[in-house]
């Protein structure tokens, strides 16, 4: 009979992940679609993390490594950047969470991962789950961008400040700026 060889098997990751397993990016995804992936450090030793994905043109993802304290939580955002269409359903991306327990120096991160014994490297993977937006999500985004900025409820607008007090609509400044290039290459194609 003969014996078969295994590879030592994988240690179990030592992170809880919040969410588990999925990643959702809820749309519409004309704009930057964010996911909070929730990393703790349960042990009592500090953790290396290293986030990756299988799209990293797609992805953005702060902070992507560092190191977990004992007890500690670290929120890392996974931002889809936006397209014109869309992730369609068949896209089937995924993030992998890489971790091994970090050695007493962790001043240089990519030494520690070219260093890395494959025996003590645990990971998890999450898959991307893309959720098209409901009608209220809709409503509420239309309600967002029609909002009037008022000088005395400070908040996001799509207005530029020119004067203190004095807010001009931003496609009025773009107009003006237009006319200014405009004017400048005409008067250089008549001299």
């Amino acid at each position: 009979m003969a014996s078969v060889s295994r590879a030592p098997a994988k240690p179990p990751q030592i992170l809880v992940l919040d969410p588990p397993t999925d990643l959702k990016f809820k749309g519409p995804f004309t704009a930057v679609a964010t996911a909070h992936l929730k990393l703790r450090n349960p042990s009592t030793r500090k953790v290396c993390f290293k986030v990756k994905s299988t799209s990293p043109r797609r992805y953005c993802v702060r902070p992507n490594s560092g190191v977990i304290e004992p007890g500690c939580t670290v929120t890392v955002a996974a931002m889809l950047q936006p397209s014109c269409c869309g992730p369609s359903q068949e896209v089937k991306h995924k993030f992998m969470v890489q971790t091994v327990f970090a050695p007493p120096d962790t001043s240089d991160l990519e030494a520690v991962w070219r260093g890395v014994n494959p025996g003590e490297l645990m990971d998890s993977k999450l898959r991307c789950v893309f959720e098209a937006p409901t009608e209220s999500d809709k409503l509420e985004d239309g309600l967002r961008l029609r909002k009037v900025a008022h000088p005395d409820k400070p908040g996001p607008s799509s207005c530029t400040s020119l004067k203190k007090g004095y807010t001009t609509p931003l496609p009025v400044v773009l107009l003006v700026i237009g006319a200014v290039f405009f004017g400048f290459f005409l008067g250089k194609l008549v001299l």
